[in-house]
């Protein structure tokens, strides 16, 4: 397996897409725009975290810290 922090951020975001595109769905089933609604909330979180994700890998990398999932067991300063 490989257990890059890219491919962990990357499928985390297919996961978020979905449940956006089920919250659109439901509404649009239900005549509503409230799931509409959620469904860019939900892409404000996902943007965000993106964002803080990218970050720590790039920190991490200028570090040459190994860029291994499974070997972190703690966040570190």
């Amino acid at each position: 397996l490989r257990r890059s922090p890219l491919i962990v951020l990357l499928s985390l975001e297919i996961m978020l897409n979905a449940g956006n595109l089920a919250l659109i769905a439901f509404s649009r089933q239900q005549g509503e725009g409230t799931g509409q609604v959620f469904a860019i909330a939900v892409m404000a979180v996902a943007a965000a975290e993106v964002v803080v994700g990218l970050g720590l890998i790039v920190a991490m990398s200028r570090r040459r810290l190994p860029l291994d999932v499974d070997t972190f067991t703690e966040l570190r300063g």
